[in-house]
């Protein structure tokens, strides 16, 4: 019985090293933010990011044919809706040259600009390509009332076969989105007529 256990007290031990590691990833950029030549008039507050239930995971979540894989090994080092929020709170702070205010206290001076985001969509297949669906609202608080503007975009990047290229593709389509948004935000608070972007 003893030299049963010992014989098999190795291949217990090989089994356990055997088995895959868990990857983790996260969508903000290590490359330090480049300095915006045009700051903004107002502050801006990013709100709270929501995602799809559906690939509100810890794992990567990636389309296979008609159906969707969890991948056990492919992990968020945060909560989807967390990196999303950190990756545009970054992008946005770069496009507009001033930072994002959170839920930190408001003081007064320039006006602060609130700005929530809706994923409804965060597809994404090795190989072809990530899509996001987003709506995104503006709301800038005056003397006469709040002022409120929606708008949706969709984004596609393409995406090379690994995960570490999907979750690029992806970080590179949250940058899109806040270029978009920029350019609206900076309008909707000088000119209350703005209107949305095409796509």
């Amino acid at each position: 019985m003893k030299r049963l256990t010992c014989l098999a007290l190795p291949l217990l031990l090989a089994a356990c090293s055997s088995k895959a590691p868990l990857n983790y990833h996260t969508l903000t950029s290590a490359a330090e933010p480049a300095a915006s030549g045009h700051a903004a008039s107002f502050r801006f507050a990013l709100q709270g990011v929501s995602v799809p239930p559906q690939v509100d995971q810890p794992q990567l979540v990636i389309r296979q044919g008609e159906g969707i894989a969890l991948l056990e090994n492919e992990r968020w080092i945060a909560p989807l809706a967390d990196e999303v929020r950190s990756a545009l709170s970054a992008d946005l702070s770069q496009d507009l040259g001033t930072l994002d205010l959170g839920d930190a206290p408001r003081g007064s001076g320039a006006p602060v600009l609130r700005v929530k985001v809706d994923l409804q969509r965060f597809d994404s297949q090795p190989g072809r390509g990530v899509q996001q669906d987003a709506l995104w609202t503006l709301r800038l608080a005056e003397p006469g009332g709040e002022r409120v503007l929606t708008c949706g975009s969709r984004i596609s990047q393409p995406a090379g076969g690994s995960y570490v290229e999907v979750v690029a593709a992806h970080r590179q389509a949250l940058s899109v989105l806040a270029k978009r948004i920029e350019p609206v935000a900076r309008a909707f608070v000088a000119d209350g007529d703005t209107i949305c972007p095409a796509g």
